[in-house]
């Protein structure tokens, strides 16, 4: 989204949500079309993994979680091991964790 779209919804009353890590801003506001946050990403598996305590190893799906290819670390960039890494530490700041 440029950044003309998002000052034009921030003006209408959608409130952005932003994190920052390792300094980058990353908005993380639940919307329609928001990538960074679609369900198998980068962000969405970082946070799932420290949601499940299973620690750091980055990873991603090309479509949703388990039922599309696997993408491991040494095949993804730099910017979407950033992304998984930020998903992991939004969550660790959090506390949500899986109780079980």
């Amino acid at each position: 989204m440029s950044k003309i779209g998002i000052d034009i919804q921030q003006k209408v009353g959608i409130k952005r949500e932003l994190f920052k890590h390792d300094g980058v801003t990353y908005d993380i506001t639940w919307e329609d079309g928001n990538d960074l946050i679609r369900h198998g990403g980068p962000w969405d598996r970082g946070g799932a993994d420290s949601y499940y305590r299973r620690g750091a190893n980055p990873h991603y799906y090309m479509g949703g979680t388990g039922n599309s290819q696997m993408v491991e670390e040494n095949h993804m960039s730099p910017k979407e091991i950033m992304e998984y890494y930020a998903g992991f530490e939004y969550n660790e700041l959090a506390g949500d964790f899986k109780e079980w």
